[in-house]
């Protein structure tokens, strides 16, 4: 199946999602809590993720099947592409009637992204992204920022991020900024309205499938917190952290990242 009609498939089913979403955004949604402590979950995470596996599984019958909000099965592993989904990335910000939650949908083959779209509804955002194509966010084409020096930075990151003990040295002296979304973030990056997007906590692939093609195709460097490259599709669906910037700021960056010693 050719890329191109993937993503179209994919911003058509992103769309989709929104439609979904803004029913539920300020109506009071249900809202449960996930077990072992997993954070809250909402009829419009289940609704959305009900759509998307059913209309994307019914076009693509021989792909698999990863969503934060399906419960997992390895049979996924069999399949030469897999769908990656978050139905709501920021359910949190979602709950609290925030704006900067998106729909994160993105393919991979054989352990790399292919295909990503992320979609922020309440501000109409599509950022979109396949192999060999530049991103684009509304079919305009994006480029990460060419910010070089730590010194100034713009950085995406929690505040427990920009604490000593994680980095070598004093901490970066950089402007620290957050958004919710883990996808919105890294195509914020993706944009170059942000330098950098960086945690150093374990992440869902759901989380930054998408957006670690999408600040790719848009000229940067995406990577886990021991400066490898990303593999998704994993039997255990977890990447060791998460940092993507332009190619001299990502190395910066990872240059002052504290290792964890050997146990």
């Amino acid at each position: 199946m050719p890329v191109t009609d993937d993503l179209q498939l994919l911003i058509d089913a992103a769309y989709a999602s929104g439609d979904i979403a803004r029913k539920f955004f300020n109506a009071e949604p249900e809202v449960w809590d996930k077990a072992g402590n997993a954070g809250p979950v909402t009829e419009a995470d289940l609704a959305i993720d009900t759509m998307l596996r059913t209309d994307l599984l019914a076009a693509r019958q021989n792909y698999g099947w990863l969503s934060e909000e399906t419960e997992d099965t390895q049979d996924r592993l069999m399949n030469e592409r897999v769908f990656i989904v978050d139905p709501i990335d920021g359910t949190r910000a979602f709950i609290a009637g925030e704006q900067h939650f998106s729909h994160s949908l993105a393919i991979s083959q054989e352990g790399r992204i292919t295909t990503a779209v992320v979609y922020v509804p309440m501000m109409d955002l599509m950022f979109a992204a396949s192999e060999g194509q530049k991103s684009t966010l509304n079919g305009e084409i994006i480029n990460t920022s060419d910010q070089s020096a730590l010194e100034g930075a713009t950085v995406l990151a929690t505040k427990p991020h920009m604490q000593p003990e994680f980095w070598i040295g004093d901490v970066p002296p950089v402007k620290r900024k957050f958004r919710p979304s883990l996808a919105y973030r890294l195509c914020l990056v993706a944009q170059g309205r942000y330098d950098a997007m960086l945690t150093l906590r374990d992440c869902w692939e759901w989380d930054i499938a998408a957006g670690d093609l999408i600040v790719r195709q848009a000229g940067g460097t995406v990577t886990d917190r021991h400066n490898g490259p990303l593999y998704f599709n994993s039997p255990r669906p977890k990447t060791k952290g998460c940092h993507a910037a332009g190619p001299s700021l990502h190395k910066a960056l990872q240059a002052r990242i504290r290792q964890p010693e050997p146990q």
